[in-house]
Parts: C-alpha cells; structure tokens; sequence
C-alpha cells in the first residue's frame, strides 16, 4: 500500500470512530459533517468557536422545524 493510501485508510478509520462515538452521544451529526468538522480544526478553526457555531445552527434549525407538541392551546 503507498503511503499516499495509507493515510486516506487512517483517514477513513478516524472517521468511522468519530462517527461511532457521534451515534452514542447522540450529536446528531453525520458522516460528512464530521469529516467538514475535522478538516476545519485541522486547518487552524478553534474548535470551541465551531462548536458554539454548529450549536447555534442547530437551535436555528430547531426553531424552523415545525413540532406538532408545540402548538398554541389557543383558540
């Protein structure tokens, strides 16, 4: 195997435990969105600073979901 191969192969299997750990904890992030996440601290991004980020995204995204248990009991 070259090195080059080598190291996507060390690559995918980082992944593949942060996304096993991700399932577990129950973060609600997907495969690509870890690897996104990976690369961007890898590149310098604090990674308090991308977590209070994704956090942020996610109440956003929450907040645009409609949820029927929250409805008015207004008439």
């Amino acid at each position: 195997m070259s090195a080059a191969a080598s190291k996507r192969q060390a690559a995918r299997e980082v992944i593949d435990i942060l996304t096993e750990v991700s399932l577990l904890l129950n973060t609600h992030l997907d495969r690509p969105t870890l690897s996104l996440c990976v690369s961007l601290i890898e590149n310098g991004i604090d990674p308090e600073v991308l977590a209070v980020s994704r956090g942020s995204s996610g109440l956003a995204e929450k907040a645009l979901t409609p949820n029927p248990s929250r409805r008015s009991s207004r008439s």
